[in-house]
């Protein structure tokens, strides 16, 4: 499987399954897409503001919700197997992609892995094991936590930087040096990680110790 990022904006996900499970694969696709979930029952769960649509359809009907919804994505959560396997053939048959909660190790074509997940706006970090070893995902995450702490500030730093120094004309290789320093300074990582010092803050340090000209000179 080869790891992608989806902008889920304006798309929406279709989930099969009311329980925990449900509820989780909800909370991680209502960040950005409409959601909508299809069961019998729901869990006493937070299912992130997905729309909760209680129905029980049967493998027969499953290509009619599929066909309603048009969704970009199908999450097949339930706990019956045959309903389970009725929503992947249905999304196979018309190119949709599909995560399926109850499957681990080999997956179809066009199968989606959700994988464990960082976040430190905007940089995402995903760890997936192929569906083989859940628990090692959730420690790698876990690790990652800490390593990334400050990673978003950062990243807005060297967003600003690199365009303040393109409004200055310096050249291109010059720019990177000046964000490649940046990002390798360990100095400023501890600063942006205890709040000793932000972003606008950065930038202007940064550039008050750049030539006022365009010249490359080091």
């Amino acid at each position: 499987m080869i790891p992608l990022l989806h902008d889920f904006t304006n798309a929406t996900v279709l989930v099969f399954g009311g329980g925990p499970v449900g509820a989780r694969k909800a909370r991680r696709f209502a960040r950005e897409a409409r959601v909508l979930v299809v069961s019998p029952d729901f869990a006493d769960r937070d299912f992130g503001g997905a729309e909760l649509i209680r129905a029980a359809p049967g493998p027969d009907d499953i290509a009619g919700w599929l066909e309603r919804a048009a969704p970009a994505l199908i999450v097949a959560a339930t706990d019956d197997e045959g309903i389970n396997e009725a929503v992947t053939e249905a999304a196979r048959q018309r190119g949709i992609l599909i995560n399926r909660a109850d499957r681990s190790g080999e997956r179809d074509p066009g199968s989606v892995v959700v994988p464990a997940t960082v976040r430190e706006e905007p940089v995402t970090v995903a760890v997936a094991t192929g569906g083989t070893a859940p628990a090692l995902s959730k420690y790698l995450r876990q690790e990652l936590e800490e390593t990334l702490d400050g990673a978003g500030e950062m990243a807005r730093v060297c967003a600003g930087l690199r365009e303040e120094l393109k409004a200055r004309d310096v050249p291109a290789n010059r720019r990177r040096r000046v964000v490649t320093d940046v990002v390798n300074s360990p100095d400023l990582w501890t600063a942006l990680r205890t709040g000793t010092s932000n972003c606008p803050q950065v930038i202007e340090d940064v550039l008050g110790e750049q030539p006022s000209t365009g010249s490359d000179q080091p």
